[in-house]
């Protein structure tokens, strides 16, 4: 590589990053739904012109920055997983490790959140980029699972019949391995974590909760618990409906 082209693509990157942050401040002033590139281009002192060779259109940009904080988030989580991974902390543990990870990443971020959890912006359709890295924390939740099914079984309640299709075609998508009882109940512990988390940024639990933090952390254990990780009195795999390891 040239001195002349590494120097360019050094300051592709500056510049790259100088549009993002001025677009999330924008974000946090004005909302997505008024995001403008001539807006982010004039506060940056650039020509219109200039910043379209970096995001051609606002969805390009809407784009950039839906992707980073999906991956901001995804790795807040992955994080929280390895650490208690690393200190070989029970499931339940890393289940609980993880929501307060995203729960802590929301809270620090609420703009952003609100970017990728908030109200569709009017006019955008997110693009197929996306998908990856919006995926990212379901699959640590999912790998916790797949975890305790494999060394301990879980404990989930039958599965109604009319649900038994469906089920099967959500672990087949997407937690291959697991049961098929455990993937309803995934599903919803998922949809309920981020509908938590959600109530608390846009404020619906104002005057509602205010002992957020252990209401939180009793949420998720019973989140926990839906999905077949018991608690520490619990004994793995007792119940006799539920979806158990081969021995």
């Amino acid at each position: 590589m040239s001195a002349v082209r590494g120097a360019r693509e050094r300051a592709r990157v500056e510049v790259t990053a100088a549009i993002m942050d001025e677009a999330k401040r924008r974000l946090a002033a004005e909302g997505a739904a008024k995001l403008s590139l001539r807006a982010v281009a004039r506060e940056l002192g650039m020509a219109s012109s200039a910043l379209y060779r970096y995001f051609p259109s606002r969805d390009d940009l809407l784009t950039a920055l839906i992707v980073d904080a999906y991956d901001s988030l995804g790795e807040a989580a992955e994080t929280a997983h390895r650490t208690a991974c690393a200190d070989d902390a029970p499931h339940l543990a890393r289940w609980t490790a993880v929501a307060r990870a995203v729960r802590g990443w929301a809270l620090a971020h609420p703009h952003e959140y609100a970017l990728i959890y908030g109200s569709p912006v009017p006019g955008y359709t997110a693009p197929q980029a996306t998908v990856g890295p919006a995926s990212r924390v379901a699959l640590v939740l999912i790998d916790i699972v797949g975890e305790a099914y494999r060394t301990d079984g879980l404990a989930v309640p039958p599965l109604a019949a009319e649900l038994r299709a469906e089920a099967g075609r959500m672990a087949a998508d997407f937690a291959p391995g697991l049961p098929v009882e455990a993937a309803v109940p995934l599903v919803a512990a998922w949809s309920q974590l981020f509908g938590l988390i959600s109530f608390e940024i846009f404020g619906q639990f104002d005057k509602v909760v205010e002992a957020r933090d252990a209401f939180f952390e009793e949420a998720v254990t019973e989140l926990a618990r839906s999905v077949g990780l018991p608690r520490p009195r619990d004994t793995p795999g007792a119940s006799t409906g539920g979806a158990h390891r081969n021995r």
